[in-house]
This record gives structure tokens, C-alpha cells and sequence, in this order.
């Protein structure tokens, strides 16, 4: 047997399914996908992938692991808490623990206006593993900018939804969801919770229309917006095709980028479900962890590791990773964290 055969054995499973079979097998290895967002929708996307033998996949993502992510984030486990891991690195060690064959590269960063293209531009398919509407709007907006598909997906306590994305072909997210509703009218998962099955089933749907579209079946993709409540068993589908040309939509209409170019959003941000507020402060070099730990030595413990830093000051926790970015916990004031890391970390 030869070691392409070899290689192709593993799938052999996937490939005994007719609409896919070896053609579409191979596709999928000559693909490259961008998965922005590693946390729940995230990791049951990457093992997904991985195990369907995508064969190159960029997984970005700005935070750690904390011992309640691990009620739904189904590829971290008590080892990665332990070890001050940041979600894109653990996530690519065990994604290439279950298929060393794929190119698993993780990229440990804020997505934002500055880094968005560099980070899709190369990339067949963008998938959304994120959690808020402002980094997705970010993603509609390079998706339409650069014609490259991307498949959106959230998910809130037992309700999930999901959406495929070809710019020029269907409605882009804006057409359908110009703005995100003001803070506190929505429900989060810090208020509303989020169940882990709930999870599964929406970022399966996503991982489904991912191997449609990059084995070359764009013909059996999702037209509509599907809605899912995996505790009230309810299933619905908004016809949304009609959309298209029909909505003055400001992104893929007036191809007005208003989150790329920086107009709309912030860099620093609450989140989700973690009484903490991410800080973004990008640096020319990375930030010498040796040095600050010692300087900071006279607050009490400082851990690091290559990939972040840990103190505590004030009643507050601090992981600042080597971009210079923070995520300061034990607060949701964006002031108080703006200060608090001028005074520890700097300006």
C-alpha cells in the first residue's frame, strides 16, 4: 500500500459516502480554512475539521482556559487549566494529536481591523467560532471585501443559529442583522447560560456546510437561516435568498467596511460570562516576561510561561499575553480596566 493509499485509509469512512467519495476527499486535504474563535462553537469545529482531514486550518483566538469552559469546550481538559494554556495552542496540540497528517497553526491574538486580512486572506473558507457580534461583523466585512465564504453561528443558552455566507451570492450577515442590539437587551451566556449539546448541534451544522463547500458540493449548501432550540425540540428555516439586491445593506451593497476600517468597534472589550475585561494595546516587540515578572515580583506570585503571564493586584487577576494584550478579571468596568493596566502593565 502506498503511503498516499495510507493516508487516505483513514477517511475511508467519509469516502464510502457517495456525495463525497475520493474526489472530494482530496479536496478537503488542498483546503485551508481560518477558524476565528476557539472556545465552544470553536473546539467542536476544530475536531470536526481535523478529523475530516481539512488539510491546513488557522485557529485564532485571544483568551486561556479556565476549569468552566470545560463543560462545553469538548478539546481542553483539566491538564490545559493547569498549565496556563492559551485556546489556540492547546486546541493545536490536540488537533494534531488526532491527525499529525493536517497543518494546524495557532495564532494567539485579538482579531481585529489591524490583522483580519493578513489572518483570511489565504484561506478557502472562514468559520466562525466567536462569541459576539462586533468580530463577526469584522469577518462579514473581510469576507465580502475579499469574496471569500464564511459560515456564521452562535449559540445562547439551549437556542443556537446558523448561517452560510457567499459574498455576491447570498445575503451577507448585515443584510439580515445590520446592527448589533444595544448591551444589555440581549440575553448572554452570562445571563442566560449555554448548554453544551446546544453547542454541538450548531457548530456540526457549520462543520457539515465546511465540507460541502471545500470538497466542491456548493450546490447542497444551506440557503436559509436555521434556528435550532435543542430544549423545546424546535427546528425552523427564515427563507433569506430574497434578501439579496432587495436591503440597503451598508457592507455587501454599499461595500462600506465600516468595522475593518476601525470606524466601528472597540479594542478593549467585556467578556462573556467572565466579570473581565480583555484590554488590547499592541506592541512593536513582545513584551520580556523575565523582566516584568520581576518588577511585578513585590505584588506576591507571578507565573509565566512562552505564552502568558499571571498576577494578582488589587483584588483583580491579570493574564497578559506577549502582544501586550490583558485580560484583567474581577471586573466589567472598561475604565477601571484601562487604568488598572496603565498602572501594572503600562502605557
Amino acid at each position: 500500500m502506498s503511503v498516499e493509499s495510507q493516508s487516505l485509509d483513514r477517511y475511508s469512512r467519509q469516502i464510502r459516502f457517495p456525495q463525497l467519495g475520493e474526489e472530494g476527499q482530496r479536496a478537503l486535504l488542498r483546503s485551508r480554512v481560518t477558524l476565528c474563535g476557539c472556545g465552544a462553537l470553536g473546539t467542536v469545529l476544530a475536531n470536526h475539521l481535523a478529523r475530516a482531514g481539512v488539510g491546513s486550518i488557522r485557529v485564532i483566538d485571544r483568551d486561556f482556559i479556565e476549569t468552566h469552559n470545560l463543560q462545553r469546550q469538548i478539546l481542553f481538559d483539566e491538564r490545559d487549566v493547569a498549565e496556563n494554556l492559551p485556546k489556540a495552542e492547546a486546541a493545536a496540540r490536540k488537533m494534531r494529536a488526532i491527525n499529525s497528517s493536517i497543518a494546524v497553526e495557532p495564532v494567539v491574538t485579538d482579531l481585529d481591523h489591524t490583522n483580519i486580512l493578513d489572518l483570511v486572506s489565504d484561506a478557502d473558507l472562514i468559520l466562525d467560532g466567536t462569541d459576539n457580534f462586533e468580530t463577526r461583523y469584522l469577518i462579514n466585512d473581510a469576507a465580502v471585501k475579499l469574496g471569500k465564504p464564511w459560515i456564521y453561528g452562535g449559540v445562547i443558552g439551549s437556542e443556537g443559529q446558523t448561517m452560510t455566507i457567499l459574498p455576491g451570492e447570498t445575503p451577507c450577515l448585515r443584510c439580515l442583522i445590520e446592527s448589533a442590539p444595544p448591551p444589555g437587551m440581549t440575553p448572554t451566556c452570562e445571563t442566560a447560560g449555554v448548554l453544551g449539546p446546544a453547542v454541538a448541534v450548531i457548530a456540526s451544522f457549520e462543520a457539515i456546510e465546511a465540507i460541502k463547500l471545500l470538497s466542491g458540493h456548493r450546490e447542497a449548501l444551506n440557503q436559509d437561516l436555521i434556528m435550532v432550540d435543542v430544549w423545546d425540540w424546535t427546528f425552523r428555516q427564515l427563507k433569506i435568498a430574497n434578501l439579496l439586491g432587495k436591503v440597503d445593506c451598508p457592507c455587501c451593497g454599499r461595500r462600506n467596511f465600516e468595522w475593518l476600517d476601525g470606524s466601528m468597534g472597540s479594542h478593549t472589550t467585556t467578556l462573556c460570562g467572565r466579570n473581565a475585561v480583555q484590554v488590547a494595546a499592541r506592541r512593536p516587540e513582545p513584551l520580556d516576561f523575565p523582566e516584568m515578572a520581576r518588577r511585578l515580583a513585590p505584588l506576591g506570585e507571578v507565573r509565566h510561561n512562552a505564552f502568558m503571564l499571571r498576577f494578582a493586584a488589587e483584588g483583580h487577576e491579570f493574564t497578559v499575553f506577549p502582544d501586550g494584550r490583558a485580560i484583567i478579571k474581577g471586573t466589567n468596568d472598561i475604565s477601571k480596566a484601562r487604568s488598572l493596566y496603565a498602572q501594572y502593565v503600562g502605557s
